[in-house]
């Protein structure tokens, strides 16, 4: 049985880095590509005038959806503009978008996130949705990042619904692990869990019940801590080198299909993976004790814990089994729990998920 292990060549976080943007992207070329989106781009533009002064780059405005006619897009850009190195910077989808158009290019990528809202920045994965915003399949890349660059001033300053969000995608790490390493399940790149990965799941968990609640109070303040840089790593660093050495399961899967439901667009990943993570936890038929503690950490930082959070007011049985038919598919990780999970399991397990969030 093969082992393995992956990660991005390199990871950086720091109070101030993203001012040495331009230094990092000379180590690839001269000219870069760079994918944010408009608003993105306008919270740090003082900065990328400066840390960029040196370098010859284009904004390729990102459009705000990771699908494969944005992909296409910038991927043309960057051979007409003949590109050395792709920067994608931003939130989850723009940063896909980079890695995804770095594959296709065969340019390398530097990822610089603004925020540390899904665990995104680290990964060999790119997650293509339709131009409407459904899920539609995932794209495994062949590499991991070349960089990643984390200004956790940056962070510090973006709305803590990010965080939390952050928070509530980390929050399923552990538990998706457990289910893949008992399942005898590969990971994202065809191996097995190591020690190390799930070291760094189980480390993921216990780091977001201890410094989250600290980081959320940081976040508001926007300034940074130790508890916030704690969890700001957690969010990007442990939990995708956790979910990616390890695998994915339920929670994601549920995630995905709760996407097929339009209202639920509205919401973040993580804040949708977190509903999701209840949802694993019910079909594990989990211990009390860790779904209480699973459902206090979520209600103490306001993630969603019932269809309502999501703003799903009525579910019929039809849409329910939408749900729970995508979750299932092929295409999804429903089958690396260490049991059959059917769609009539997951629609059970949403509702009853749902009845525990909105009573307990």
């Amino acid at each position: 049985m093969t082992r393995s292990f992956i990660s991005p060549s390199k990871f950086v976080q720091g109070e101030g880095e993203l001012k040495k943007l331009g230094e990092y992207v000379a180590g690839f070329g001269k000219k870069a590509i760079l994918v944010a989106h408009p608003d993105d781009f306008a919270r740090v533009q003082d900065i990328l005038d400066e840390s960029l002064s040196d370098t010859d780059y284009v904004h390729a405005a990102f459009s705000g959806e990771s699908c494969d006619a944005e992909i296409g897009r910038v991927v043309e850009l960057v051979r007409r503009e003949d590109a050395d190195v792709v920067i994608g910077l931003g939130g989850g989808k723009a940063l896909d978008t980079a890695k995804a158009t770095s594959t296709l290019t065969k340019k390398p990528v530097i990822i610089v996130p603004t925020i540390a809202s899904t665990d995104a920045p680290t990964s060999a994965l790119a997650i293509i949705y339709t131009q409407n915003g459904e899920f539609e399949r995932y794209m495994h890349l062949p590499k991991n990042p070349d960089l990643v660059l984390v200004d956790s001033g940056i962070v510090a300053k973006a709305p803590t619904r990010f965080l939390i969000s952050g928070m509530g995608d980390a929050l399923a790490t552990v538990f998706e692990a457990r289910a893949c390493i008992k399942a005898n399940k590969p990971n994202m790149s065809g191996g097995f869990s190591t020690i190390a990965a799930a070291a760094i799941a189980e480390t993921c968990y216990a780091t977001l019940l201890e410094d989250g609640h600290k980081a959320k109070a940081a976040c508001d303040a926007n300034v940074v801590t130790k508890a916030l840089e704690n969890i700001i790593e957690t969010n990007i660093l442990l939990s995708g080198l956790g979910f990616e050495s390890s695998g994915l399961a339920a929670a994601h899967a549920v995630h995905d299909g709760l996407t097929v439901l339009e209202e639920t667009h509205h919401y973040f990943h993580g804040e949708k993976v977190a509903f999701g993570t209840l949802v694993q936890l019910v079909l594990e038929n989990t211990d009390e004790e860790t779904l209480i503690e699973v459902l206090d950490f979520c209600r103490s930082l306001s993630l969603p814990v019932c269809l309502a959070d999501l703003g799903v007011e009525e579910l019929d049985d039809e849409r329910l089994m939408k749900v729970a038919t995508h979750a299932c598919s092929d295409l999804e990780t429903m089958d690396n729990m260490p049991f059959e999970v059917t769609p009539k399991d997951v629609a059970a397990a949403i509702r009853t998920a749902d009845i525990i969030g909105r009573t307990w």
